[in-house]
Protein backbone atom coordinates (compact mmCIF):
# COMPACT_ATOMS: atom_id res chain seq x y z
CA UNK A 1 0.00 0.00 0.00
CA UNK A 2 1.38 3.62 -1.11
CA UNK A 3 1.40 6.62 1.65
CA UNK A 4 1.68 10.04 1.56
CA UNK A 5 4.07 11.83 3.85
CA UNK A 6 3.64 15.60 4.72
CA UNK A 7 6.17 17.80 5.84
CA UNK A 8 4.89 20.93 7.88
CA UNK A 9 6.50 24.41 7.66
CA UNK A 10 3.66 26.92 8.68
CA UNK A 11 3.08 28.67 4.85
CA UNK A 12 5.64 26.49 3.08
CA UNK A 13 3.34 23.93 2.74
CA UNK A 14 1.11 25.48 0.24
CA UNK A 15 3.73 24.03 -2.41
CA UNK A 16 2.33 20.73 -0.94
CA UNK A 17 -1.37 21.81 -1.13
CA UNK A 18 -0.49 22.50 -5.27
CA UNK A 19 0.44 18.88 -5.28
CA UNK A 20 -2.38 17.41 -3.67
CA UNK A 21 -4.70 19.55 -5.87
CA UNK A 22 -2.62 17.84 -8.66
CA UNK A 23 -3.51 14.86 -7.02
CA UNK A 24 -6.75 15.51 -7.45
CA UNK A 25 -6.77 16.63 -10.69
CA UNK A 26 -5.50 13.16 -11.54
CA UNK A 27 -8.19 11.25 -9.53
CA UNK A 28 -5.60 9.82 -7.21
CA UNK A 29 -6.44 9.33 -3.19
CA UNK A 30 -3.82 7.65 -1.32
CA UNK A 31 -4.95 5.05 1.03
CA UNK A 32 -2.70 5.95 3.30
CA UNK A 33 -1.60 9.68 4.43
CA UNK A 34 0.58 11.19 7.57
CA UNK A 35 1.31 14.20 8.22
CA UNK A 36 2.52 17.06 10.94
CA UNK A 37 1.54 20.89 10.99
CA UNK A 38 0.31 22.90 8.35
CA UNK A 39 1.10 19.81 5.95
CA UNK A 40 -1.43 17.18 7.38
CA UNK A 41 -3.73 20.40 7.73
CA UNK A 42 -3.68 20.90 4.17
CA UNK A 43 -3.94 16.84 3.49
CA UNK A 44 -6.88 16.74 5.51
CA UNK A 45 -8.56 19.45 2.80
CA UNK A 46 -7.12 17.24 0.12
CA UNK A 47 -9.06 14.05 1.47
CA UNK A 48 -12.10 15.99 1.69
CA UNK A 49 -11.57 16.15 -1.66
CA UNK A 50 -11.85 20.46 -1.91
CA UNK A 51 -9.56 21.66 -4.86
CA UNK A 52 -7.40 25.06 -3.72
CA UNK A 53 -9.27 25.04 -0.92
CA UNK A 54 -6.15 25.70 0.86
CA UNK A 55 -4.85 28.58 -1.49
CA UNK A 56 -8.20 30.33 -1.40
CA UNK A 57 -7.84 30.44 2.35
CA UNK A 58 -4.67 32.25 2.45
CA UNK A 59 -5.50 34.33 -0.60
CA UNK A 60 -8.46 35.79 1.27
CA UNK A 61 -6.96 35.24 5.07
CA UNK A 62 -3.22 35.25 5.10
CA UNK A 63 -2.78 39.15 5.49
CA UNK A 64 -6.07 39.38 7.90
CA UNK A 65 -5.02 40.37 10.98
CA UNK A 66 -7.64 38.03 12.76
CA UNK A 67 -5.83 35.30 10.84
CA UNK A 68 -2.04 36.43 11.64
CA UNK A 69 -1.41 39.15 14.02
CA UNK A 70 0.31 39.95 17.50
CA UNK A 71 -3.33 41.20 19.03
CA UNK A 72 -4.19 37.38 18.72
CA UNK A 73 -1.74 37.43 21.64
CA UNK A 74 -3.86 38.54 24.00
CA UNK A 75 -7.02 36.69 23.67
CA UNK A 76 -4.81 33.28 22.65
CA UNK A 77 -1.76 33.50 23.64
CA UNK A 78 -1.04 32.75 20.03
CA UNK A 79 -0.07 35.18 17.27
CA UNK A 80 -2.85 33.20 15.34
CA UNK A 81 -6.08 33.87 15.77
CA UNK A 82 -6.62 29.97 16.58
CA UNK A 83 -10.52 30.45 16.95
CA UNK A 84 -10.73 32.33 13.48
CA UNK A 85 -8.57 29.81 11.98
CA UNK A 86 -9.72 26.62 13.03
CA UNK A 87 -13.41 27.48 13.46
CA UNK A 88 -14.75 30.61 11.85
CA UNK A 89 -13.05 29.61 8.61
CA UNK A 90 -13.92 25.86 8.26
CA UNK A 91 -17.09 26.35 9.33
CA UNK A 92 -18.44 29.88 8.55
CA UNK A 93 -16.10 31.39 5.79
CA UNK A 94 -14.46 28.71 3.47
CA UNK A 95 -16.39 25.38 4.91
CA UNK A 96 -14.70 22.62 5.27
CA UNK A 97 -16.44 19.13 3.86
CA UNK A 98 -17.01 17.12 6.57
CA UNK A 99 -19.41 14.55 4.89
CA UNK A 100 -16.52 13.85 2.27
CA UNK A 101 -13.72 13.79 4.49
CA UNK A 102 -15.40 11.30 6.63
CA UNK A 103 -16.41 9.01 3.99
CA UNK A 104 -12.46 8.47 3.17
CA UNK A 105 -11.81 5.03 3.36
CA UNK A 106 -8.34 5.08 3.87
CA UNK A 107 -5.76 5.65 7.16
CA UNK A 108 -5.13 9.22 7.65
CA UNK A 109 -3.07 10.18 11.11
CA UNK A 110 -2.32 13.53 12.60
CA UNK A 111 1.08 13.25 14.75
CA UNK A 112 1.29 15.57 17.14
CA UNK A 113 4.01 15.88 20.66
CA UNK A 114 2.98 14.93 23.54
CA UNK A 115 4.06 17.77 25.84
CA UNK A 116 4.69 15.50 29.13
CA UNK A 117 6.16 12.84 27.78
CA UNK A 118 8.36 14.54 24.87
CA UNK A 119 7.21 12.14 22.47
CA UNK A 120 4.98 11.74 19.38
CA UNK A 121 1.52 10.55 19.15
CA UNK A 122 -0.90 9.92 16.35
CA UNK A 123 -4.07 10.25 15.98
CA UNK A 124 -6.86 9.03 13.78
CA UNK A 125 -7.71 12.59 11.61
CA UNK A 126 -11.52 10.97 11.90
CA UNK A 127 -11.51 12.26 15.33
CA UNK A 128 -11.45 15.79 14.04
CA UNK A 129 -14.24 17.71 16.06
CA UNK A 130 -15.75 21.13 14.76
CA UNK A 131 -13.01 23.13 16.87
CA UNK A 132 -10.23 21.41 14.56
CA UNK A 133 -8.45 20.50 18.13
CA UNK A 134 -6.16 17.79 16.51
CA UNK A 135 -5.29 20.18 13.54
CA UNK A 136 -4.55 22.95 16.61
CA UNK A 137 -2.23 20.68 18.01
CA UNK A 138 -0.08 19.45 15.43
CA UNK A 139 0.27 23.47 14.38
CA UNK A 140 0.98 24.39 17.62
CA UNK A 141 4.99 25.52 16.81
CA UNK A 142 6.34 25.87 20.54
CA UNK A 143 6.50 30.26 21.59
CA UNK A 144 4.24 30.96 19.09
CA UNK A 145 0.93 28.51 20.57
CA UNK A 146 0.24 27.33 23.52
CA UNK A 147 0.48 23.67 24.49
CA UNK A 148 -3.16 22.50 23.11
CA UNK A 149 -5.76 20.47 24.68
CA UNK A 150 -6.92 17.36 22.79
CA UNK A 151 -8.99 14.64 25.69
CA UNK A 152 -6.97 14.67 28.84
CA UNK A 153 -3.63 15.57 27.25
CA UNK A 154 -1.62 18.61 25.97
CA UNK A 155 0.08 18.91 22.96
CA UNK A 156 2.51 20.88 20.26
CA UNK A 157 3.75 20.62 17.19
CA UNK A 158 3.53 16.87 15.52
CA UNK A 159 6.62 18.46 13.88
CA UNK A 160 8.81 18.68 16.90
CA UNK A 161 9.94 14.70 17.46
CA UNK A 162 8.81 13.39 13.84
CA UNK A 163 9.08 16.05 11.41
CA UNK A 164 8.54 13.60 8.37
CA UNK A 165 6.43 10.54 9.65
CA UNK A 166 8.02 7.97 7.08
CA UNK A 167 9.47 5.80 9.58
CA UNK A 168 5.89 5.64 10.94
CA UNK A 169 4.09 4.87 7.81
CA UNK A 170 6.70 2.10 6.93
CA UNK A 171 5.78 0.68 10.65
CA UNK A 172 2.46 0.39 9.51
CA UNK A 173 2.89 -2.01 6.80
CA UNK A 174 3.44 0.63 3.85
CA UNK A 175 6.12 -0.19 1.02
CA UNK A 176 5.94 2.85 -0.93
CA UNK A 177 5.65 6.57 -0.63
CA UNK A 178 4.99 9.70 -1.96
CA UNK A 179 6.93 12.58 0.40
CA UNK A 180 6.05 15.89 0.23
CA UNK A 181 9.01 17.95 1.49
CA UNK A 182 8.49 21.70 1.68
CA UNK A 183 12.57 22.56 1.80
CA UNK A 184 14.73 22.51 -1.60
CA UNK A 185 16.82 19.62 -1.56
CA UNK A 186 20.37 21.54 -0.74
CA UNK A 187 18.71 22.58 2.69
CA UNK A 188 20.08 21.48 6.23
CA UNK A 189 18.40 22.90 9.33
CA UNK A 190 20.56 24.20 12.11
CA UNK A 191 19.97 24.68 15.77
CA UNK A 192 17.65 28.30 15.51
CA UNK A 193 17.74 30.87 18.25
CA UNK A 194 13.93 30.76 18.58
CA UNK A 195 14.40 26.70 19.63
CA UNK A 196 16.79 27.36 22.31
CA UNK A 197 14.67 30.04 23.82
CA UNK A 198 11.88 27.36 23.75
CA UNK A 199 13.80 25.09 25.73
CA UNK A 200 14.29 27.22 28.46
CA UNK A 201 10.74 29.20 28.45
CA UNK A 202 8.49 25.73 28.11
CA UNK A 203 11.03 23.45 29.55
CA UNK A 204 10.38 24.43 32.90
CA UNK A 205 6.89 23.21 32.94
CA UNK A 206 7.64 20.54 30.25
CA UNK A 207 11.34 19.28 31.02
CA UNK A 208 10.95 16.23 28.17
CA UNK A 209 10.54 19.03 25.34
CA UNK A 210 14.13 20.08 25.95
CA UNK A 211 15.74 17.39 24.47
CA UNK A 212 13.62 17.74 21.22
CA UNK A 213 13.70 20.93 21.35
CA UNK A 214 17.73 21.04 21.46
CA UNK A 215 17.75 18.21 18.85
CA UNK A 216 15.21 18.83 16.37
CA UNK A 217 17.86 20.07 13.43
CA UNK A 218 19.71 16.76 13.75
CA UNK A 219 16.51 14.09 13.72
CA UNK A 220 15.41 16.59 10.74
CA UNK A 221 18.74 16.01 8.71
CA UNK A 222 18.67 12.15 9.32
CA UNK A 223 15.06 11.91 8.44
CA UNK A 224 15.83 13.56 5.23
CA UNK A 225 18.85 11.27 4.28
CA UNK A 226 16.29 8.39 5.36
CA UNK A 227 13.52 9.64 2.73
CA UNK A 228 16.56 10.24 0.18
CA UNK A 229 18.17 6.78 0.69
CA UNK A 230 14.50 5.46 0.09
CA UNK A 231 14.31 7.57 -2.85
CA UNK A 232 17.48 5.92 -4.24
CA UNK A 233 16.34 2.52 -3.46
CA UNK A 234 13.36 2.80 -5.92
CA UNK A 235 10.72 3.09 -2.88
CA UNK A 236 9.82 6.86 -2.62
CA UNK A 237 9.57 9.49 -4.54
CA UNK A 238 10.00 12.81 -3.31
CA UNK A 239 9.16 15.69 -4.34
CA UNK A 240 10.15 19.42 -2.54
CA UNK A 241 10.77 22.63 -4.25
CA UNK A 242 14.05 24.14 -5.81
CA UNK A 243 16.09 26.89 -4.11
CA UNK A 244 14.28 29.39 -6.74
CA UNK A 245 11.04 28.17 -5.39
CA UNK A 246 11.37 27.92 -1.86
CA UNK A 247 9.44 30.65 0.10
CA UNK A 248 9.44 31.41 4.02
CA UNK A 249 7.73 29.91 6.47
CA UNK A 250 5.52 33.22 7.63
CA UNK A 251 5.72 34.40 3.79
CA UNK A 252 3.30 37.79 3.18
CA UNK A 253 3.47 37.98 -0.10
CA UNK A 254 -0.06 36.77 -1.57
CA UNK A 255 1.76 36.49 -5.01
CA UNK A 256 4.48 34.30 -3.91
CA UNK A 257 2.28 32.14 -2.34
CA UNK A 258 0.40 31.40 -5.10
CA UNK A 259 3.33 30.96 -7.39
CA UNK A 260 4.39 28.44 -4.27
CA UNK A 261 1.38 26.57 -5.13
CA UNK A 262 1.48 26.59 -8.58
CA UNK A 263 5.24 25.17 -8.00
CA UNK A 264 4.04 22.47 -6.21
CA UNK A 265 1.26 21.54 -9.08
CA UNK A 266 3.92 21.62 -11.50
CA UNK A 267 5.95 19.33 -9.72
CA UNK A 268 3.46 16.74 -9.21
CA UNK A 269 2.29 16.92 -13.17
CA UNK A 270 6.05 16.69 -13.89
CA UNK A 271 6.42 12.55 -12.34
CA UNK A 272 2.20 12.10 -12.62
CA UNK A 273 3.31 8.53 -14.73
CA UNK A 274 5.54 8.03 -11.73
CA UNK A 275 3.41 8.67 -8.60
CA UNK A 276 0.65 6.40 -11.03
CA UNK A 277 3.21 3.50 -10.35
CA UNK A 278 3.07 3.47 -6.72
CA UNK A 279 -0.31 1.91 -6.33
Amino acid sequence: MPSLILEGGTFRPIFSAGVMDALLDNDIMFPYCIGVSAGITNGISYLSKQHKRNLEVLEKYRLDKRYLGIRNFFKCRSIFGLDFVFNEIPNKLNPFDMDTFMKYEGTALVGVTNAETGKTEYINAKELDDKCSILRATCAIPLFFPAIKVKDGFYYDGGLCDPIPIRKAIADGNEKHLIILTRPKEYRKTLGKSYKIASKVIGRKYPNLIKPLLTRHELYNDTVRFCEKLEAEGKAIIIRPTIEQSIESFEKDILKLKQGWQNGYDAAVNVMDEIKKLF
